[in-house]
């Protein structure tokens, strides 16, 4: 039944009170005004990544939300609203919006909250077809082509990429269709390195029992990883990039690590290698592409991509909306059972 005319609409959103503290509160679902649309959620993703270091309470408090994002506001003290991958549809619209219309299945970067007006800007079109709970994991896979076109591995390279949670996994995928001859990857989770397989690793390794430098030493005689990948979002893990990387590699830093320090042995193969280590951030794009490349081309890019990956599998867990403080301490507490936790509204 269509909403619009109904004016401002009760609403419920997941707020982090405290580290490790979420509460339900209410909210409202505004009458959308000029250039916004009003979305009733169906299924919004857990980042597992910065969204779960917001959770613990381990971002850095001065630092101001992502100016990119609208819906996002404030800094990261407490209480804090956040998240941006929720899925709905649209169930109607202010003036002067075109493109949209009423029933439109779109991803929206928002915070977890049952229903919510927002700039057009901040909404994607999906496929009509896709299923929803795919979806949820648009913002992920822009984050992976991003990085794919920050690492810019060129046909044959040998590829590393360290963590293969949701977004490691993704760029795991990409690596292959982009073209390189040795795809290795390393995770401490085994559910994470048997689906590594499946996405196309050619050699997954356990950094808890096996020397990542060392085997990638063996596999290319010596000369060592053309593009290191780090996504894990531990620190320590960057000292494992360097090491794999060979001479004049590039290392790219998908993680972001809050308020974790990374200790980095700079004093032998980083000097002597001449190596690079570049940071991937969502929010820009390599400046060298920018004469071709525009943000609205990568997320066009992503989104194509929702219907050629494998991503069913990614998603192991969902629980109603209701339960989402559950949500965040099953990720929090068993990192090994889970790759993808959805909120699911009714």
């Amino acid at each position: 039944m269509p909403l619009r005319g109904l004016g401002d609409l009760p609403a419920r959103s997941v707020w982090f009170t405290s580290p490790r503290n979420v509460e339900l509160r209410s909210a409202t679902a505004s009458t959308p005004g000029e250039g916004q649309v009003r979305i009733e959620a169906l299924f919004s993703g857990i980042s597992h990544g910065t969204e779960m270091l917001v959770y613990r309470g381990e971002c850095p408090k001065s630092l101001s939300l992502d100016s990119t994002l609208t819906t996002l506001r404030g800094d990261f003290n407490f209480p804090i609203n956040y998240g941006y991958a929720s899925v709905g549809r649209i169930v109607d619209a202010g003036r002067d919006v075109t493109g949209f219309g009423e029933g439109d299945l779109v991803f929206a970067f928002n915070p977890h909250q049952t229903c919510y007006s927002v700039p057009v800007s901040a909404v994607i079109r999906l496929p009509r077809e896709l299923d929803p709970r795919i979806g949820v994991l648009t913002a992920n896979l822009e984050t992976a082509v991003n990085a794919l076109l920050d690492a810019a591995p060129r046909l044959g390279e040998r590829v590393v990429v360290i963590g293969q949670g949701v977004v490691g996994l993704l760029i795991t995928q990409l690596t292959r269709r982009a073209g390189a001859s040795l795809v290795v990857t390393s995770d401490l989770h085994e559910k994470r390195r048997r689906l590594s397989k499946c996405a196309g690793a050619d050699l997954v390794l356990d950094p808890a029992t096996e020397s990542l430098s060392e085997r990638i030493s063996a596999l290319t005689g010596g000369t060592g990883a053309d593009v290191v990948i780090e996504a894990s979002g531990h620190p320590q893990a960057l000292n494992d990039a360097i090491e794999a990387a060979g001479v004049e590699g590039r290392v790219v830093v998908v993680s972001w690590y809050g308020t974790k320090r990374a200790d980095l042995a700079l004093g032998s193969d980083f000097h002597r290698k001449r190596l690079t280590i570049k940071s991937s951030q969502v929010s820009s794009l390599d400046p060298s592409l920018s004469s071709r490349w525009t943000l609205a081309r990568r997320r066009e890019l992503a989104v194509g991509y929702l219907a050629e990956l494998s991503l069913a599998e990614l998603i192991t867990h969902t629980l109603p909306f209701e339960r989402a403080a559950e949500a965040y301490r099953l990720i929090d507490e068993h990192p090994a059972e889970v790759i993808q936790v959805v909120l699911e509204y009714e």
